[in-house]
């Protein structure tokens, strides 16, 4: 098992086209990520999940991925959320 801290820092957080990025990103990988926000843990494959964390600049999230490509996952979506989701 493998997870990283990132803070989100693009202007509209992981609202609707940030999101969607980023699950195409995390299903890409055939490892299990999930996202932590303040003790709620959510798939980071599922639109709806990501988006039930209410996820806005400046908030810190804990990625956990677990499989054979975890740290390859993790870091893809580390860069892809340190690129502001190319905004």
């Amino acid at each position: 098992m493998c997870s990283k801290e990132v803070i989100i820092n693009n202007q509209i957080g992981l609202r609707a086209r940030p999101a969607t990025f980023f699950i195409q990103k995390a299903n890409e990988f055939k490892c299990s990520i999930q996202v932590e926000r303040e003790e709620r843990r959510v798939n980071a494959k599922s639109l709806l999940g990501v988006l039930s964390l209410g996820i806005v600049k400046g908030t810190k999230i804990l990625l956990i991925a677990d499989g054979a490509d975890e740290n390859e996952a993790i870091n893809a979506l580390v860069e892809l959320i340190n690129s502001n989701f190319s905004e």
